[in-house]
């Protein structure tokens, strides 16, 4: 099969980036939590923030970041950044479970901590920018770019600009029909989804990160202490 052609390789990259979504991690966490507090509205614009984020390292790769991606160095820092940063996203979850409570009678919840009256602005802002950080939070994100997308863009690029923008087109849309499909299933599923429910899943997810940055750390100083 010839992945060079458009249509290859727009289905391909959703493919491989929807089997890529599926698998749990910070941004599926902040997508049950955030939707659950605000409704739907908030799916969209953590997809968003994490399209722009894509989109901004897609460009820092054109540019000549692939290769210092590929070292030694660059994956060990990556390792232990991403495992501290879901170390600290997993301590958060986890002091927040036993005082969690869900009002699935509003629009939002009082989980949400005091920030004063930031306006539409401040909610449309804080939702893209919970996309962005759970995004780069995780290594596997990361790593995926450097491999995998990598790959792909090496394909792509033979078709030029159209190539780049079907492989973007395709990844992103592979995000989107996944995280809004979860969001829409918990924001509909509010009349069940109960300050137990919400807490279990919650805690659930902070186990999971909590795991998460253990195998990644340890990787990191493996790593780390091969290179010393």
């Amino acid at each position: 099969m010839n992945f060079a052609t458009p249509a290859a390789i727009f289905v391909s990259s959703f493919i491989i980036a929807l089997s890529g979504a599926l698998m749990p991690g910070p941004l599926l966490a902040v997508t049950v939590r955030d939707t659950s507090r605000q409704g739907f509205v908030a799916a969209p614009l953590l997809v968003l923030g994490h399209g722009l984020l894509e989109a901004g390292l897609l460009v820092l790769i054109l540019l000549g970041l692939a290769e210092w991606m590929r070292g030694d160095v660059a994956t060990t820092v990556i390792a232990l950044a991403g495992g501290a940063m879901l170390l600290w996203m997993a301590v958060g979850m986890a002091r927040e479970v036993r005082t969690l409570r869900l009002d699935v009678g509003g629009k939002e919840t009082n989980v949400e901590p005091a920030r004063g009256k930031g306006g539409m602005g401040a909610g449309f802002f804080r939702p893209v920018l919970s996309g962005v950080v759970a995004s780069i939070s995780n290594p596997y994100w990361t790593i995926w770019w450097a491999t995998i997308g990598l790959g792909y863009l090496v394909i792509s690029r033979e078709l030029g600009t159209t190539g780049i923008a079907l492989f973007l087109a395709g990844h992103i849309l592979a995000d989107a029909v996944w995280f809004l499909f979860v969001g829409a299933a918990v924001s509909a599923g509010r009349s069940w989804f109960t300050d137990r429910v919400y807490q279990w899943v919650v805690g659930s997810c902070a186990l999971f990160l909590f795991f998460f940055a253990l195998s990644f750390g340890v990787f990191g100083m493996v790593r780390l202490f091969r290179m010393l």
